[in-house]
């Protein structure tokens, strides 16, 4: 192995490449082309940082100085334009020509702008980089009120950080409940309880028509007829591979940059990683996988032999101190799957277990998310549960001492 590796894109997925690779022997020289100027950063602590719970220094993944010992050359805020696959060379939009002999692809994904009528106009923003975060921030710091669009779990982060900001926040959503992906109805329910109850208006079932202003955002119409006024419009509502310097080169693309098991793109030259990849049917948007998937391109790099394979994730995220905590199916599949349900509605808490010949299946939890790890441990194990069919709902401890 060795040569001149490039490396599109510094996200999360990137620094995490770039990690497993230090102190390994692989031979490469590494050089990261990132459109962003910033080091790579903890997007998950975005919504941290909106809501000022957490400060700037505690976002980078590395000290400036960390590259330089890895001899990772960094060529910051000047993106890849286009890729020259005959020449095996990335040309920047500055015009630079950084040769490779292998390319990995990790430009992430963007917020999906849904065609809506106004999503143009000034104060409309996604919700991705440091760079809205930071827009959102000094916006909110003026008041007025936010309309977020999306209830999922980025949507409902923007909305947390928006409303710690002083802003009068409203969430539109499509589904029924909140995080209706992640959370059956019940939980979904009491989820909407607790952000109402912190004043979050939520406008659920319903969509967007247009978004009203002179040149800056003025209203939201819903389609059901009523309009909200808005100084700021967040879409939050899914994201889109970031695959287009990948297919004007040419790569095959479906949603996003077709890879194997191995992250090799229809050019053997060339892997993807994270969030702008697809493998077989499936795209990415939690870490968990996309890290997976460093394990194995960083194995490959080092001449190992590695393949990506789908595994179980879970999703876990504490909204208006609320933790919820899901995995698996969050709704029976058959008639063979058996639920076992916990409910204390003064408590706050639900658990919802599925189980299917004794071995579980899926789990949705909310209040108390602490015993969701080790769930999550047997559901991907397979392990028979039968043993445990009358603790189950309390967790780890009362399952040892049956």
């Amino acid at each position: 192995m060795g040569g001149e590796l490039v490396i599109i894109g510094h996200g999360m997925a990137t620094q995490r490449l770039l990690e497993l690779l230090a102190g390994e022997r692989h031979g490469w020289r590494v050089t990261v082309v990132s459109d962003e100027q910033a080091l790579a950063y903890n997007r998950i602590l975005l919504s941290p940082w909106l809501a000022g719970e957490t400060t700037t220094e505690a976002l980078p993944l590395a000290a400036p100085g960390w590259y330089a010992n890895q001899g990772v050359h960094l060529h910051q805020g000047d993106g890849a334009a286009w890729i020259d696959r005959a020449a095996q060379a990335v040309i920047t939009r500055a015009g630079h020509r950084i040769p490779y002999d292998r390319l990995v692809i990790a430009t992430g994904s963007r917020p999906a702008i849904p065609g809506i009528e106004g999503a143009g106009l000034e104060g409309v923003t996604g919700f991705r980089t440091l760079e809205d975060a930071r827009w959102m921030a000094a916006c909110a710091r003026k008041g007025g009120s936010a309309v977020v669009l999306g209830g999922g779990f980025l949507g409902l982060e923007a909305a947390e950080g928006l409303r710690a900001q002083g802003m009068k926040v409203s969430v539109v959503h499509r589904g029924h409940w909140p995080l209706n992906r992640q959370l059956d109805e019940t939980a979904g329910g009491m989820l909407a309880e607790a952000l109402r109850r912190r004043g979050v208006a939520l406008h659920l079932a319903n969509g967007v028509d247009r978004i009203e202003g002179d040149g800056r955002v003025e209203t939201v119409r819903l389609s059901d007829g009523r309009q909200l006024p808005a100084d700021m419009v967040v879409i939050a509502a899914g994201t889109q591979p970031n695959r287009d310097v990948a297919a004007y080169a040419g790569l095959e693309c479906g949603h996003g940059i077709h890879v194997d098991a191995t992250l090799t793109t229809s050019d053997e030259c060339i892997q993807a990683l994270g969030e702008c990849c697809q493998f077989r049917d499936h795209t990415y948007g939690l870490v968990e996988p996309v890290y997976r998937q460093a394990e194995v391109l960083a194995d490959r790099l080092c001449g190992g032999h590695r393949v990506y394979r789908e595994a179980p994730v879970a999703t876990r995220l504490k909204i208006s101190g609320v933790a919820v905590f899901s995995c698996g199916d969050i709704e029976p599949r058959d008639r063979e799957t058996e639920s076992i349900l916990y409910h204390d509605r003064r408590g706050g808490e639900y658990r919802r277990l599925l189980l299917k010949n004794n071995r579980l299946v899926g789990a949705v939890l909310y209040g108390d998310a602490s015993m969701g790890p080790w769930l999550f441990d047997h559901l991907s194990r397979g392990t028979d549960l039968s043993a445990w069919r009358a603790s189950l709902a309390f967790g780890e401890a009362y399952c040892e001492a049956a």
